[in-house]
């Protein structure tokens, strides 16, 4: 069974009898039921009863019946309400708009909104470019989806994808001060997503695509990149790639290995997977190997999608044919964004000496991190519960700060191999362990960084081409 986790948290409002023991008595029942307690306070007290809210920690909802039927079992106690703290967050939603400038009396109104908005207009309207400094053009970026591929759900709609959307707006703000909103379009068809995100690019300077489902992502992308004067981010390519080269650059330090001689097998050729791939070739790996569902990509076979296409062209030196499990034996990288469980303790044991395995399968990993790390030097996941987290948050707040700082239209291959090194820099030599590869994503300096590289990169391009 899984561990309780702070994403199916729960309080129970409690009427219980006001003896001496009756507290420790409701933890107790709670933990019996394989709750982890966090919090117990008394909310009313009177001579003969109190009220309790006990808050803890469950699996799941089937999880927290059984925590409130433990707890209502005891003498004299009745569970008045179950609250769940998650949704309870969600409750109108997780954004609002707050207006920057203060409209104490009529001459702020009239110079916020008529008459004297209308000289601004006319500049604007004179130099369109003058919005990426007179509007929310300057710090605002659009988080756009279809809702096709969202989290491990996949294709649940835009309304459903709209909590996500509104948790990444605010870790934008949160951690590089951008603003961010969600656009959630009720369509599949590329044409008309790319002709949506285009008529609304006026007010944004940047658009962030997510959790769209590939291969249409990369259509989607590669067209509103070419079409659009302002920067555009897959997240779910790039920003996991940006991560997972920043993990990869301190795991082979740990181990001694450099990217140019290892054999990294990346098992997933979706949108995370083709980026992590194409960047760390970028970075000067050689020997990678990518597997899809039949097996490794290979020159000579026939695929439908170009991605897969170009895979096959640009990676597999040495032509293998076979299974993941095939692929993964005397490998030194596991790159796992694929599906759960797909591994064995045996398969982590046949590969190289200190192995580096990354699986990122979320929540359920490519292969159990505990099994894994009894073979492999360094073990990083996609969650939180265990040591080295690959988090995109540590790229795409300050990847947006920085595109927007900078005041750029592309994003290019040297500023996402920059953001990896900036991150991975934040790990310190006397820091820097097999449990400690990538830095917390509550780093105050991760977002800064990022940006700083990202600023510098554009501006030795600027240099390059005068």
């Amino acid at each position: 069974m899984a561990n309780p986790g702070p994403g199916n948290s729960i309080t129970l409002r409690i009427d219980a009898p006001s003896n001496f023991s009756v507290t420790s008595e409701l933890a107790a029942a709670a933990a019996g039921a394989g709750a982890a307690v966090t919090a117990l306070d008394v909310v009313e007290s009177h001579p003969a009863s109190i009220v309790v809210d006990l808050t803890c920690n469950t699996t799941d909802e089937e999880h927290a019946e059984r925590i409130r039927d433990a707890v209502q079992a005891l003498d004299g106690v009745a569970v008045r309400q179950v609250s769940d703290r998650t949704f309870l967050m969600h409750l109108g939603g997780k954004l609002e708009v707050v207006p920057r400038v203060a409209l104490r009396n009529r001459d702020d109104l009239s110079r916020a909104y008529t008459p004297g908005v209308a000289r601004v207009c006319t500049a604007i309207a004179e130099d369109t470019a003058k919005a990426r400094k007179l509007t929310v053009k300057r710090n605002t970026i659009a988080v756009v989806t279809d809702g096709t591929a969202v989290l491990g759900l996949g294709d649940i709609g835009p309304e459903a994808a709209l909590p996500v959307m509104e948790g990444k707006a605010a870790l934008f703000k949160q951690f590089a001060n951008v603003d961010a909103w969600p656009v959630c379009l009720d369509t599949k068809d590329t044409e008309e997503i790319i002709r949506t995100v285009k008529a609304i690019a006026p007010v944004y300077g940047g658009v962030n695509l997510e959790d769209i489902a590939a291969p249409r992502c990369f259509e989607i992308e590669a067209r509103l990149r070419e079409e659009l004067d302002i920067p555009v981010f897959h997240d779910d390519q790039h920003g996991t790639a940006i991560v997972t080269l920043a993990a990869l650059r301190n795991a082979l330090r740990v181990v001694g290995k450099t990217i140019g001689d290892v054999r990294i097998v990346v098992s997933g050729v979706g949108a995370a997977g083709n980026a992590i791939v194409q960047l760390l070739l970028a970075e000067g790996a050689v020997d990678v190997v990518a597997c899809g569902r039949d097996g490794a990509i290979h020159a000579g076979a026939e695929y439908a999608d170009a991605h897969r296409v170009e895979l096959a062209a640009t990676t597999n030196p040495r032509g293998f044919r076979g299974s993941l499990k095939e692929a993964l034996v005397g490998a030194d990288v596991f790159i796992g964004v694929s599906a759960p469980n797909i591994l064995g303790e045996a398969d982590i044991a046949g590969m190289a000496e200190n192995a580096i395995v990354f699986a990122m399968a979320n929540p359920t990993p490519e292969v159990d991190p505990v099994v894994a790390s009894r073979h492999a030097a360094v073990v990083a996941t996609g969650r939180s519960d265990f040591p080295n987290q690959i988090n995109n948050v540590l790229a795409f707040p300050g990847v947006f700060r920085g595109l927007l700082d900078a005041g750029v239209s592309e994003v290019t291959t040297p500023m996402l191999v920059a953001a990896a090194e900036a991150i991975a820099d934040r790990v310190g030599e006397d820091e820097l362990n097999a449990s400690f590869i990538i830095p917390s994503v509550f780093d105050p300096l991760v977002a800064g960084a990022v940006a700083d590289a990202i600023v510098r990169s554009s501006e030795s391009a600027a240099s390059e081409k005068e």
